[in-house]
């Protein structure tokens, strides 16, 4: 694979997107012996929120970083406490996973085995813990930025 992308390299321009994070992607697709960043002319990690162009960083930003940590914080107490809250089948651990770009929620946490976020989709098919979850549409004012954005750049629970 890696020498039908260096192949394809010599005529075109090449890059990779991926949802994880730079280590997590410079882990999977080194494990041949390619060095991600001079392997591509670009990366792009977590949804392309971290890119590189021709192995240097371009500019970034986080989401803490726009929210703030303080409302952060906030929304994570609020996401937390109604996990707490909810009468599902099993949870492991790690709801609330942070990346520079979003946060993943799981209500069974992301440390479920494979066995168990099937059961879990199985149960949810059937109680609709998920998709009838009565959330807010947005999360508590004490935990919006302050910024002047509209409306619709706002995070949102649901």
């Amino acid at each position: 694979m890696l020498a039908v992308l260096k192949a394809l390299r010599s005529k075109v321009v090449i890059g990779v997107v991926g949802g994880s994070n730079f280590p997590k992607i410079d882990e999977q697709l080194s494990q041949h012996g390619g060095a991600v960043l001079s392997d591509f002319d670009f990366v792009f990690a977590e949804n392309g929120l971290t890119a590189y162009k021709t192995g240097r960083p371009l500019a970034s930003q986080s989401f803490i970083g726009w929210l703030g940590e303080d409302k952060y914080k906030k929304l994570v107490n609020f996401i937390l406490h109604y996990i707490a809250d909810l009468d599902i089948p099993v949870k492991r651990g790690t709801f609330v996973e942070f990346r520079n770009g979003m946060i993943n929620v799981s209500p069974i946490g992301r440390n479920a085995s494979q066995q168990e976020r099937e059961e879990f989709e199985r149960y949810d098919k059937v109680r609709r813990a998920q998709s009838q979850a009565k959330l807010p549409a947005r999360p508590p004012t004490s935990a919006r930025p302050s910024s002047k954005r509209s409306r619709r750049s706002l995070p949102t629970l649901a």
